[in-house]
């Protein structure tokens, strides 16, 4: 059996990207192991709730261990706010001193796996471009022997955009977001298959109430599929997508210890 540290941002990405993943290896007996780099709070003074869905998600699925490294969240969009008193926004963070906290938690777990993002943090958020960074520097400091960064295929975002702007729905990304998020299809070296787990992921993105909320249109459509039936949710999100820079993707590997 092995060890799988699962590194993000925020509270809820573990399930976004990774959920489904990370109840399969869960499933099939081996330790898995949630580290966000940020408790989802923005300033001080808010409560730390988000931890608090966090773990609750984490025991749905499967997840044997929960770690925060203490950072604060630093935002979307292109007003980057000061950091809080006493705390460092995680897109500032000094990426040294940051892989050496992730380091000691893939040391003490002898990790065999690493799950990361791409270069592009996904969609561009600066605290996930910084997942990258430090998720590669720790796993260097750690020897951990394997990478994996969690994706979408980009072709896939751009179709689901142009049908949510048909249906008068919000689009996940803006359109010149899309076009180069994520990774190429062509660039990806696994899909897992995890339709078999749809009812922990979407039981595991409900515990994250506060992301969901209640007034805008927005958050009305991911209650309205949070409500759905685990075999229709499956059908509409069957798999997750990573890339291991070091391997080709001339192949599609189907679990991620392929």
């Amino acid at each position: 059996m092995a060890t799988v540290v699962a590194f993000h941002a925020h509270p809820d990405d573990e399930v976004i990207l990774t959920g489904g993943t990370l109840a399969r290896a869960a499933a099939g007996g081996h330790r898995v192991v949630v580290v966000t780099a940020t408790d989802g709070r923005m300033h001080n003074g808010e409560s730390d709730f988000r931890l608090d869905e966090l773990r609750c998600s984490a025991e749905i699925l499967g997840v044997d261990r929960v770690e925060c490294l203490g950072y604060a969240d630093s935002g979307y969009g292109p007003l980057f706010y000061p950091d809080p008193p006493g705390r460092v926004r995680f897109g500032r963070a000094d990426i040294g001193e940051a892989a050496r906290r992730l380091s000691a938690i893939l040391g003490e777990e002898d990790a065999d796996l690493l799950l990361s993002y791409q270069p592009n943090g996904g969609y561009g958020h600066r605290d996930h471009v910084r997942v990258h960074h430090v998720g590669k520097r720790a796993a260097e400091l750690a020897a951990t022997p394997r990478v994996l960064e969690a994706t979408m295929p980009r072709e896939l975002l751009v179709c689901v955009g142009q049908l949510a702007r048909l249906l008068r729905l919000p689009a996940p990304y803006e359109p010149d977001v899309a076009r180069t998020a994520y990774a190429p299809r062509a660039t990806i070296t696994h899909r897992v298959d995890v339709f078999g787990f749809a009812r922990q992921k979407r039981d595991a993105f409900a515990a994250h109430r506060s992301q969901i909320g209640e007034s805008t249109t927005g958050a009305r459509m991911y209650g309205a599929l949070l409500r759905l039936p685990p075999q229709v949710f499956g059908l509409l999100f069957p798999r997750e997508w990573f890339v291991d820079p070091a391997l080709p993707a001339s192949a599609a590997r189907r679990d991620i210890f392929d």
